[in-house]
């Protein structure tokens, strides 16, 4: 990948895609192609094979989709299965139809079974049942990857797949009905704090264990991948994540000293906990050559800050 390599990110604009860009950009790649959801809608193939046609990437990242938290996948499951699909299949058909020489494509470790060993190894996939509360999720990205392979076998392609455990950072979702675990209790917390409230709700039990990776290590690992391995390098696909885990009762406690919020936190046993634990292993992506960097607390700090700067200051201008 050349540093005037026309490449294609696909869901620029959200927290994986604008990491993406933003990484790329940094070390001077800047023939990026980018394109609004309005101004391209990937579940449509006809327009997603004009855009192809017309642009010719060489390279694509693909992290357009539909996500979640646990309500958002439980009130819309059919939209997350159907986006997630033809999102994922019209591109992946389109790069093999006009020659891109090389996609990533980008799924989640929700793919792995509910009851899966720990920490979640490559191999384990589709060896159980799936969590029942992002099953139609899961089933897509699953889906994706066994395309990408798929098509690498029959056509020759280099599409790669990775499979990021639970990821923040700035760009991320905080909006409460649809947002994942830590921009959801971090904006809750915040907003305690700001309204004086004794306490904060929080969803289950706070026993999950969970594990966290910023977005900006993700697009170091997206990159370093797209130069560096190809797809029989690779496998099928391969984990990133941090094997670092913290509970969500921790969580919770770590936002509460970072917001600076010293009420109380209750533990709303009636919600789903979800997965029990899940923390991924690394040891293949190690052996490729990528670590982490960035520690948990830094990270959290960082997106707080982009938080109120971008999200808090927004909405009070819109208020007002």
């Amino acid at each position: 990948m050349k540093k005037m390599s026309k490449i294609y990110v696909a869901g620029h604009n959200g927290l994986v895609g604008s990491a993406i860009v933003r990484k790329l950009e940094s070390i001077g790649y800047m023939n990026i192609i980018k394109r609004t959801s309005k101004e391209l809608d990937l579940r449509r193939q006809a327009d997603v094979n004009t855009f192809f046609e017309q642009e010719q990437p060489e390279y694509v990242f693909l992290a357009a989709a539909k996500v979640g938290g646990i309500m958002a996948n439980a009130t819309y499951p059919g939209q997350f299965l159907y986006d997630n699909l033809m999102i994922q299949s019209n591109v992946i058909e389109a790069a093999h139809q006009y020659g891109v020489k090389k996609l990533l494509f980008l799924g989640s470790t929700c793919i792995y079974p509910k009851r899966a060993p720990q920490p979640l190894k490559e191999e384990y996939l589709l060896t159980g049942e799936l969590e029942p509360t992002n099953e139609p999720y899961a089933l897509a990205k699953i889906a994706g990857i066994k395309m990408c392979s798929a098509y690498n076998r029959e056509y020759g392609t280099n599409f790669i797949s990775v499979m990021p455990t639970n990821l923040y950072g700035p760009n991320d979702n905080f909006n409460l009905e649809t947002s994942h675990v830590l921009p959801a209790l971090m904006r809750k917390i915040h907003e305690a704090k700001m309204n004086y409230a004794l306490a904060v709700d929080v969803w289950g039990s706070g026993e999950p264990l969970r594990e966290f990776l910023h977005v900006d290590d993700l697009a170091d690992a997206c990159i370093f991948l797209m130069k560096k391995q190809n797809s029989e390098d690779i496998g099928e696909f391969v984990n990133i994540g941090t094997e670092e885990e913290v509970s969500i009762r921790g969580l919770a406690e770590l936002l509460c000293d970072v917001i600076g919020y010293d009420g109380k936190l209750l533990f709303d046993v009636s919600k789903p906990d979800g997965t029990p634990r899940k923390v991924t292993d690394i040891t293949k992506l190690r052996e490729l050559g990528w670590r982490p960097n960035k520690p948990l607390s830094d990270g959290i700090i960082q997106t707080y800050e982009w938080y109120v700067e971008n999200v808090v200051k927004n909405e009070r201008t819109a208020e007002n």
